[in-house]
């Protein structure tokens, strides 16, 4: 076999794995979107099906001789930069999913769509006990998978790691600390100060004018209606079939207008990721973004540092007044900014305020932590959640749906990828420190033109794709190491001036 022979085979590869997961994105979108709810048991055969199939295209002898061959000459400097690090990154798939019994792996997809599906029901009902016995299952794949991932790293450092390459326990737990030592005296200082107004976030505001909402928003983010739907979920997110075809997604409450229009501000920035990855990297294995914690850097960064400052919900203003006229009232500007940033403690992480919200994290990463580790029961997680709600943020959960139910990540798997949430945040504040420098980020987001920073962000993060990893790539665009006191000093900042403290 030539080396161009074996790139003509990579290639092929590459394109194979793309349409076999098109075929089971399409799936799951249509799942837990517009699907009937009682379909899962048919999703789940046809799902079963493509997985075994996905699974032979990478884990079997003629992919495994490719990548070794290609491997070889990738480590002699015979490839060209972007296909080493496809090769580099699909070796290391093959390598995880060679160790992987077939059987497991499919029984596995397959245990996901109906926990999906048992997910639901369970938080339709409030009742944890619904979904208790699909967790178990799940907790043990991870558990057995992590294994397989990397043998020498202690479990859950393994699954860090498939959402944050070099993320770990120890490295997390120095950071949550030192967010919890600035977080807790800073949100302390909030509640001593008399409570911004928010009783108009309540007022009803018609669905279909959110709806306008929504096209509003996403046309300010440049997010055009070729290339970028948006559709209706219990738990939004974004999914991207390839960078000229993303879906994001959004919940709408009557009486909560402003949880769907930072939903889509949220998963739109995780859209406009996936829509500046270089076109060459398109049906690649580079074509999407690095990690968990980046992608959320960007969505974070929209929905938070843009979204919630005074110049874009300044800007946004009259258009509210203009949908929903009585539900703004009496309300001028400098409140509606207020209100979208008044610190509270929460039940819900996705209504989380930016000053609280990586305690709703903590929850989770402690919890995640003691199951993988097998230190909590399954059955138990209700009532440590419950109170570790209570020791961090000092709220007590009234019911599952509120409490351990209300997130779909666990449903689908995603064992490690709550911390990239916070991770994100602080990412997103050291991006702003250096964005400013270069250009008026608030002169152009209070004239509505967001086109600077999403271009700002597509030359220093979007335009790569995969072609780095997450540590090389940040440093790259800050200029210098990871620096969690950006995200702190931001928060001290911004609340200081809301609060007057």
């Amino acid at each position: 076999m030539t080396l161009n022979e074996a790139l003509e085979k990579l290639k092929a590869l590459e394109l194979k794995q793309y349409a076999f997961n098109f075929a089971m994105s399409s799936i799951s979108l249509d799942a837990v979107t517009v699907a009937p709810k009682d379909t899962a048991p048919g999703r789940g055969k046809a799902l079963g099906i493509l997985s075994e199939e996905d699974y032979k295209i990478l884990a079997n002898p003629e992919t495994g001789e490719l990548l070794a061959f290609l491997d070889e000459e990738r480590k002699k400097g015979n490839l060209p930069a972007q296909e080493a690090r496809e090769v580099e990154l699909l070796k290391r798939d093959y390598d995880q999913m060679s160790r992987i019994p077939m059987d497991e792996y499919v029984a596995y997809q397959v245990l996901l769509n109906d926990a999906d599906d048992a997910w639901h029901k369970a938080k339709d009902a409030s009742d944890f006990a619904m979904f208790e016995p699909y967790l178990e299952k799940i907790v043990a794949y991870n558990i057995k998978f992590a294994g397989y991932y990397d043998p020498e790293k202690a479990p859950y450092d393994a699954l860090l790691n498939e959402f944050e390459r070099g993320a770990t326990m120890e490295m997390l737990d120095a950071y949550f600390a030192e967010l919890r030592n600035e977080i807790v005296p800073l949100l302390k200082a909030t509640r001593e100060k008399p409570q911004v107004r928010c009783d108009f976030t309540s007022r009803p505001c018609a669905i279909p004018k959110q709806r306008e909402l929504s096209e509003y928003v996403m046309g300010l983010m440049g997010l055009g209606k070729d290339h970028v739907a948006i559709g209706e979920t219990e738990h939004p997110f974004t999914l991207h079939f390839n960078k000229n075809d993303v879906r994001i997604t959004t919940h709408y409450f009557e009486n909560a207008m402003v949880s769907s229009m930072f939903s889509v501000i949220h998963e739109g920035g995780h859209a406009l990721y996936e829509r500046g990855v270089d076109d060459c990297y398109l049906y690649t294995r580079l074509a999407s973004g690095v990690s968990m914690g980046v992608h959320e850097s960007q969505s974070r960064f929209y929905e938070n540092i843009v979204g919630r400052s005074r110049a874009f919900t300044g800007f946004l203003f009259p258009k509210l007044v203009e949908l929903f006229p009585e539900a703004m009232e009496g309300v001028t500007p400098e409140e509606f900014y207020k209100a979208v940033n008044m610190a509270e403690p929460s039940l819900i992480r996705t209504e989380a305020d930016e000053l609280t919200y990586s305690l709703h994290v903590m929850v989770r990463y402690e919890i995640e932590k003691q199951l993988i580790g097998g230190t909590l029961a399954v059955k138990d997680v209700p009532a440590t959640w419950n109170r570790l709600y209570k020791e961090y943020l000092g709220v007590d959960v009234p019911d599952d749906k509120h409490g351990c139910l209300q997130d779909s990540h666990w449903s689908g798997g995603a064992f490690g990828y709550f911390p990239s949430y916070s991770l994100g945040s602080a990412y997103g504040a050291q991006l702003l420190r250096v964005m400013e420098k270069d250009f008026d980020v608030w002169g152009e987001v209070a004239k509505g033109n967001l086109a600077p920073v999403t271009e700002w962000l597509r030359e220093r993060i979007h335009r790569y794709g995969c072609l780095y990893n997450p540590t090389p790539l940040m440093e790259q665009a800050w200029g210098g190491k990871f620096d969690p006191t950006a995200y702190t000093e931001y928060l001290k900042q911004k609340y200081t001036d809301i609060y007057d403290l």
